[in-house]
């Protein structure tokens, strides 16, 4: 049996093309972004995070601290206490 002008069985499966469109454009999308920004999760990448290269990590560290001791974050106390840590953790 027909309905109307026989083209109403066709339109009951549009909803599911419609549909299967967006998700497929929303997946694609998502794919592209994290392709072309490098983003793996932050950081769940089998072999973890970069380490940094050797006599880097302790030095950056020095300086962060004495940038942050020149703009008067940390005491003086605080300051020398964190840098004897530092040392500490050099040898």
């Amino acid at each position: 049996m027909m309905w109307g002008d026989g083209m109403g069985g066709g339109m009951g499966w549009m909803w599911l093309f419609w549909l299967l469109l967006i998700v497929g454009t929303t997946v694609l999308v998502v794919v592209l972004v994290t392709l072309l920004t490098g983003s793996r999760g932050g950081g769940s990448r089998q072999g973890g995070p970069l380490p940094p290269p050797t006599g880097a990590g302790p030095r950056r560290a020095r300086e962060i601290l004495e940038e942050r001791y020149a703009r008067g974050e940390i005491s003086t106390e605080e300051f020398r206490e964190r840098l004897r840590t530092l040392e500490e953790g050099d040898r």
